[in-house]
């Protein structure tokens, strides 16, 4: 264990993330496992991200918000899977103390900006649903890039204050946490000086970061839903309920289990199966939940794809008239 003097004290320059060492039997399969989940996740996210872009259907609030939720679970994502995966492999990954706090830096910013974007993205949709005549004024470009941006700052300032509270620790004692990732419930355990500050600020800004966002989207809700029942058609109303309901268990999972994670007292192998319903889960389900089911995602998608096929038709046309001229130059019958 790599350590540095100051005073009297060795202080920790590396850490060792032990990750699943406690299911050693499952390993392979679980790094097979995460490391589909991560090419999956990442794939529908970089679509969705490229169809808003590209498509000018989709230049709309709802797809906007849903590209910079998407822009997010990438960084979420690539923040955590990667390092877990060499975790697995090695059966216990050493990481330095600076790159452990900057993966703490990159995850809280993430953590903290999703929060309050999902509870924007359903403040759109109570708008475009219960509100359809005010919807174009209320929810302008202006508006739109107000509310993303608030989201993203919100995700740093968070971030910021712990960074800032956890880097006065001291650390000093075993340097191995147990989990798969720098999170701050492990990290806190690990140092030998009074942490009761930033358990305090850190319970604070928990709840500032969940409760009112989970508040907000559950109100929203309700009054969507009141807006569903009054719809005619009962196919309309069904499609409707699924979408709402899907969105409403994402959402409350993501918030349910933070709160588990961070309030509540519970084993290392607890904090870790319920921090993977919040890391591993909302990045690969939003884009099947918020967008793929989706009529004009799929209408994008079919005009991606045919864009596709001409361009490669185009391209291997370019490729084959040479190849067949060079043939018929060299041809022995000629």
């Amino acid at each position: 264990m790599e350590r540095r003097e100051r005073g009297n004290l060795t202080l920790v320059t590396q850490f060792i993330l032990l990750g699943f060492q406690d299911l050693k039997n499952l390993q392979v399969l679980l790094f097979l496992g995460f490391l589909l989940i991560y090419m999956v996740t990442m794939a529908g996210n970089l679509l969705i991200v490229m169809l808003v872009m590209t498509n000018q259907h989709l230049h709309t609030p709802m797809y906007f918000f849903l590209g910079n939720l998407s822009c997010l679970e990438i960084c979420y994502s690539s923040a955590l899977i990667p390092v877990m995966l060499d975790t697995l492999l090695r059966n216990g990954k050493p990481i330095s103390f600076s790159s452990c706090f900057l993966q703490l830096f990159f995850f809280g910013y993430c953590l903290g900006a999703e929060c309050y974007l999902l509870s924007v993205m359903s403040y759109d949709r109570y708008l475009a649903i219960c509100k359809p005549l005010h919807y174009g004024t209320t929810m302008n470009n202006k508006k739109c890039i107000q509310l993303a941006a608030v989201s993203w700052i919100s995700g740093l300032i968070g971030i910021s204050i712990i960074m800032v509270l956890m880097l006065q620790l001291t650390y000093c004692g075993p340097n191995e946490i147990d989990h798969y990732f720098c999170d701050t419930v492990p990290l806190k355990k690990l140092s030998c000086s009074d942490t009761g500050l930033v358990e305090r600020v850190n319970l604070m800004l928990l709840f500032v970061y969940t409760m009112p966002p989970f508040i907000l989207t559950c109100t929203s809700y309700v009054f969507i839903i009141a807006a569903i029942l009054r719809i005619s058609s009962s196919t309309g109303r069904q499609k409707a309920f699924s979408t709402c309901s899907s969105h409403l268990i994402v959402v409350s999972t993501y918030y349910g289990s933070l709160m588990i994670v961070y309030m509540l007292p519970s084993s290392s192998t607890l904090n870790k199966a319920f921090s993977l319903l919040y890391t591993i889960l909302p990045p690969l389900v939003n884009p099947l939940i918020y967008s793929l089911r989706n009529n004009e995602v799929e209408r994008a998608l079919r005009k991606a794809q045919s864009k596709l096929c001409v361009w490669k038709s185009h391209i291997l046309g370019k490729i084959a008239r040479p190849l067949a001229d060079l043939h018929a130059h060299h041809s022995p019958f000629q």
